[in-house]
């Protein structure tokens, strides 16, 4: 899977049965509903997916139902995250042994990293395997900030190519073309900015709500590459609403809600997470009636 990567990236939940396994059978239903719908790629084990509360063999297991559902119909980029170098390059390199067509690593750690510990950290993973990767920028939930300084050095390690940007500061994508120049790929993991990040010169948008409003997000998309701002302004604002909703209430409590108010039971969260409260599900079945995804009563 050569294609690059460009669009619409759909974050699949982990879904988990009765008993709290995964539930290998429904992740591959949700990952077929998202191809089906015209998602343009497929990335398991994001935060939607809660890669950081699974097993290794976990891990390993939704990586493999994943690219094998998905079966070379659209590029898949697989999380690989671990706090150590060693576990992310052997996560890597399991990807890769799949046909994953890149992964992505965020710098998970306990004691802060200096720019120098990124750095190797990049560095090593990137020397264990030849397929692409995408630096995973996102300090609300690792707790490392990497300035887009950093970020460019980073980009200079051979098979490091493309950049997610989750701060929500459209200013440091402006910034990655500054100093890398037109062809730095970088893509948008904040919901809220999904418009703004395509106007800055964004080649994708990385989100979970495309298991539940896919339409929505490739005709937002499809605006923009015709060039389409009223259209591409209409949509975005439509759809906002749920996206603030998913962030503001968190990935995996909003989309598992979300999903079960479709119809489809996703299981029970993996603890500490809890469900959202009564109250929240009413709001977000509000919002999910306004878009038309759920009938009103």
């Amino acid at each position: 899977m050569n294609r690059p990567l460009r669009g619409i990236v759909g974050y699949p939940i982990t879904p988990f049965t009765d008993r709290g396994s995964v539930d290998d059978r429904l992740l591959g239903d949700i990952v077929e509903g998202m191809v089906k719908a015209g998602v343009h790629a497929i990335a398991p084990l994001g935060s939607a997916g809660v890669m950081p509360y699974l097993t290794d063999s976990e891990r390993e297991a939704v990586a493999e139902t994943v690219l094998e559902r998905v079966a070379g119909r659209v590029p898949t980029l697989v999380g690989v995250s671990s706090l150590t170098t060693e576990r992310t390059a052997y996560f890597a390199r399991h990807a890769e042994k799949l046909g994953a067509s890149s992964v992505m690593i965020i710098p998970m750690s306990y004691w802060k990293l200096t720019e120098k510990e990124v750095f190797g950290h990049f560095d090593a993973v990137a020397k264990a395997i030849s397929i692409p990767i995408v630096v995973y920028n996102n300090p609300a939930t690792a707790g490392i900030d990497l300035s887009p300084d950093l970020i460019a050095k980073l980009l200079q390690i051979p098979n490091i190519t493309m950049v997610k940007e989750s701060t929500g500061d459209v200013n440091r994508m402006q910034r990655f073309v500054q100093l890398c120049g037109e062809d730095v790929a970088f893509y948008n993991g904040s919901n809220p900015l999904a418009l703004a990040a395509f106007m800055a010169g964004a080649r994708g948008w990385c989100t979970a709500a495309a298991q539940v409003i896919p339409k929505l997000n490739i005709e937002l998309f499809d605006a923009v590459e015709r060039g389409d701002l009223k259209s591409a302004r209409k949509s975005f604002y439509r759809q906002l609403p749920f996206l603030q909703f998913i962030v503001a209430h968190g990935l995996p409590r909003s989309i598992s809600a979300a999903l079960e108010l479709m119809g489809t039971r996703v299981g029970p969260l993996r603890a500490p997470l809890l469900p959202l409260d009564r109250e929240k599900v009413d709001e977000l079945r509000r919002i999910l009636v306004d878009l038309e995804v759920l009938p009103r009563a």
